[in-house]
């Protein structure tokens, strides 16, 4: 699929990193969020103009560096991933097509899952393909550095192909805090 005219930009893309989810992960954060969480901690992708723009090359690249035998998947962070599906979709088909499930696909999200499921066609897509799912808000209210792969109590880590079957939020298995 060509990238649409509408071009997403990317923040960042950090191939190969320990910290954004489970084993060792290629991270795409793209650009342009409307939550604007106080004390976020990627306040510079809050802006839609922040960053470069997603590429074909780009693309092959983060398909490329997900074939490594020692990674365990992609991440789609930002900014806000599902305000970006047009791209993120794409990327996550060729992830299907070319790894099946051997590689995982995790994300974040300003929204909660509650939120989603009211959400448009598009975004409950770009769900469909994620298998872990990070959702709500940052509350600098309710930051907790102790969380595991969260920086807020009201976040949650979500298995996202269990609680598509089941209609309800089921936590993430291997949950220690």
């Amino acid at each position: 699929m060509a990238i649409p005219e509408t071009t997403t930009k990317v923040a960042d893309y950090k191939p190969y990193n320990f910290v954004d989810g489970e084993g060792v992960r290629c991270s795409l954060y793209v650009s342009g969020c409307h939550f604007a969480c106080p004390g976020c901690y990627n306040k510079v992708a809050q802006n839609f103009n922040y960053g470069t723009p997603y590429t074909e090359e780009l693309k092959e690249r983060i398909l490329s560096d997900l074939g490594a035998s020692y990674c365990q998947g992609l991440t789609l962070l930002g900014g806000e991933p599902f305000l970006h599906t047009a791209v993120l979709i794409d990327l996550c088909q060729e992830v299907r097509r070319r790894y099946g499930r051997s590689k995982d696909i995790w994300s974040w999200t300003g929204y909660d899952w509650e939120e989603l499921m009211q959400e448009t066609p598009d975004k409950l897509e770009l769900l469909s393909y994620v298998d872990i799912l990070v959702d709500g808000r940052f509350i600098q209210e309710q930051l907790d550095l102790t969380l595991q792969f969260r920086g807020s109590r009201n976040q949650r880590i979500i298995d996202v192909p269990r609680s598509l079957a089941t209609g309800q939020v089921v936590i993430w298995d291997k949950l220690i805090r």
